[in-house]
């Protein structure tokens, strides 16, 4: 499901993903693509793909459902800067938890890099699952 609507407070877009090995890349393409057609610096674009694709594949790895992606861009607003708030679900109810990755592990940095990238990041819980969202400033 893909749907894109402009609104009074920003520009929003929306997608669902089957739990399959391709949703990673089908999720980094519509987000890069959506966040270059709204004119978003390519600073922030290039890090909310890279976030994306983390979180999506924690997702993947460790969810069997559909896995959700929201972008909401201009409206959140944060010591009066706009920012874009990146959301991305899945229906396994357990906040992810970071873990300590050694110097050899494969895994283990995605919340690190999501916690030291963004301005502001968290977890809640849903009606069934959990979402992780982010936001990145979009000005200053």
């Amino acid at each position: 499901m893909v749907g894109l609507l402009d609104t009074e407070d920003g520009a929003r877009a929306e997608w669902t993903f089957a739990a399959e090995p391709d949703a990673v890349r089908t999720a980094r393409h519509a987000v890069r693509d959506t966040l270059r057609d709204w004119s978003l610096p390519v600073a922030v674009a290039e890090t909310a793909v890279l976030l994306v694709s983390e979180l999506v594949t924690n997702s993947l790895r460790y969810a069997s459902g559909p896995i959700g992606v929201r972008l909401a861009a201009g409206g959140p607003v944060v010591a009066g800067r706009p920012a874009l708030l990146v959301e991305v679900s899945d229906p396994l109810p357990d906040p992810p938890v970071e873990r300590p990755a050694g110097p050899d592990d494969e895994g283990g940095r995605g919340l690190r890099l999501v916690a030291g990238s963004a301005r502001r990041w968290g977890t809640r819980r849903g009606k069934t699952g959990k979402t992780v969202w982010f936001e990145l400033p979009l000005s200053g």
